[in-house]
């Protein structure tokens, strides 16, 4: 079985994206990993080419790097649903080995925890042969104004496609979430494997320096009202639930070096009363009725 992992990047510096972290995170289940590297205006290109003079050294011998760079420019015109960034996805998978038989999608502020690569990594092997299994569905923790929250309310999607079929005819959907194939929803098995998600973790200043960038990818006219701000205000987020697991390891050292203050009272729920009644249907339920998927599950 042989794995491709893929991404793209642009500013990573500039807006402080745990890039290093993300492709250091699924590595080791990987035979390549294609970065797509963007135009950036920091060292973005400086740090991706240093991971990749790491991984030509191993044991003090010199081989081969997993990583294979490419270089893109953003179409920055395109300001319909994201689809910038689904293009620029397409450009990363469509680079993927042809002899692979698995592509692992990280996004640049995605991380997946050790604990997790020998469940994926037997996900993988055991659907291998069964075509009827097109994708691997990850489970999602968001979390958001620092690493001690997640989001627990439905504007969090939970689950998410990470792991496709090396096929060309399937495509990044929309700004690049998910994917599917000619629009139609991929069959994915769901494995008890979680993304560890942290683009609502950074610093107020970054934080809204990122937003004020990303908000052009889906408005063509107005003006983000953060633009006078100079730092992000993650106080208004209307719930959350404290998190009490551990990270990965690879995160360690930025988590350490975290150097703003944000604290939530997670008792306090500021949910309109549609919203409450949805999530009380789906704590007795277990379902989450009108939820947004990108995929079909099959057992």
């Amino acid at each position: 079985m042989k794995v491709s992992g893929f991404t793209f990047v642009r500013n990573a510096e500039k807006y402080d994206y745990p890039v290093a972290a993300a492709i250091g995170s699924v590595l080791p289940l990987c035979n390549e990993f294609v970065v797509c590297l963007g135009n950036s205006e920091d060292g973005t290109e400086v740090l991706i080419n240093s991971l990749q003079m790491l991984n030509n050294v191993k044991g003090g011998v010199k081989s081969n790097s997993p990583l294979k760079i490419i270089h893109s420019v953003l179409d920055d015109s395109l300001r319909q649903g994201g689809r910038t960034l689904a293009i620029e996805t397409d450009k990363a998978f469509d680079a993927v080995a042809a002899d692979s038989d698995w592509a692992f999608y990280i996004q640049a502020d995605e991380v997946i925890h050790e604990k997790d690569l020998p469940i994926i990594q037997a996900a993988m092997e055991r659907h291998l042969h069964n075509r009827e299994v097109e994708c691997l569905v990850f489970k999602y923790l968001h979390f958001y104004g620092s690493y001690n929250y997640v989001g627990n309310t439905r504007q969090w999607y939970r689950r998410e496609i990470r792991i496709i079929r090396n096929d060309k005819t399937i495509r990044a959907y929309r700004d690049a979430q998910g994917f599917r194939r000619n629009a139609q929803k991929l069959k994915g098995a769901l494995i008890d494997a979680s993304v560890y998600h942290y683009g609502w973790v950074r610093s107020p200043y970054f934080q809204a320096q990122k937003q004020k960038s990303f908000y052009k990818f889906w408005h063509q006219h107005e003006k983000p009202a953060l633009e006078q701000a100079s730092g992000f205000d993650y106080s208004q987020i209307n719930s959350l639930t404290p998190f009490d697991g551990t990270h990965p390891k690879i995160m360690q050292a930025r988590i350490a070096a975290m150097d703003w203050d944000f604290e939530f009272d997670a008792r306090k729920k500021r949910l309109p009363f549609k919203e409450k009644l949805l999530a009380a249907i789906e704590r007795l339920t277990g379902r989450r009725l009108f939820e947004f998927r990108n995929y079909r599950l099959v057992k």
